[in-house]
């Protein structure tokens, strides 16, 4: 029996080799047995249409800084990798419509990662409100940076009842408090808050800044922010 194909870890821009090409090489060889496919840093729409035409349904996909991958590629090709368990959408120019689009073709992911660095916009919901309407077989969620509420997490704790790890790490809308953070303690097995320390985190965890509203900040914001980047917060 042919063992299954992984194509892993091309994560470097500047490695001297044209990283697309040896992709779409790997997944032309691959027989249909891709798995895993990472495309850290170097994925674009082109590529993710070629390997979704591929003979292959990969399992576990990660789109990490891949900055030429847009809503409409994604969405594109989402109804292809139906059988994707496993993706990563960080630090990525994606919005809420290919987020969608991939929950409502991928029912079977157990595991998304959909992070960003904190920006200070005003609180929404609607990215959590589409990962607890069409994700129900969801296990572990890591949503780093998101603007969303206790009423998202409301819902995502409701339309995802099999969840046990949730990573809300500069969640700053969020308040786990009361009976949500009651619920959380009891349904989450590993759960990470808002204000928890980034040290173990994968990429970096310093703030940004935007708003359309000048008016949004308070006098207090900045002296937060330079506290909460401190290691010993």
């Amino acid at each position: 029996m042919r063992k299954p194909f992984t194509f892993w870890d091309f994560q470097c821009r500047e490695f001297p080799y044209d990283l697309e090409r040896m992709c779409r090489h790997a997944v032309d060889r691959s027989c249909g047995q891709l798995v895993d496919i990472n495309v850290e840093n170097f994925g674009t729409d082109e590529l993710l249409r070629h390997i979704a035409d591929s003979s292959s349904q990969p399992k576990r996909l990660r789109l990490v800084r891949c900055y030429d991958i847009s809503d409409e590629g994604l969405s594109e090709v989402a109804a292809k990798l139906s059988l994707l368990e496993e993706l990563d959408i960080s630090y990525s120019l994606l919005s809420k419509e290919a987020l969608e689009a991939v929950c409502r073709c991928c029912p079977h992911l157990k595991s998304l990662k959909f992070n960003n660095r904190w920006q200070k916009y005003r609180a929404c919901d609607e990215e959590a409100l589409v990962i607890a309407e069409n994700l129900p077989e969801l296990r572990r969620l890591q949503l780093f940076g998101n603007k969303l509420t206790n009423d998202g997490l409301q819902a995502i704790l409701d339309g995802c009842p099999r969840l046990e790890s949730l990573d809300l790490h500069q969640c700053f809308n969020v308040t786990l408090t009361g009976n949500l953070g009651r619920r959380c303690a009891e349904q989450i097995k590993d759960l990470r808050r808002p204000h928890d320390s980034t040290i173990d985190y994968e990429f970096d965890a310093s703030f940004e800044f935007f708003s359309d509203d000048e008016d949004y900040y308070d006098d207090n914001d900045y002296e937060y922010f330079e506290a909460y980047d401190d290691p010993d917060y």
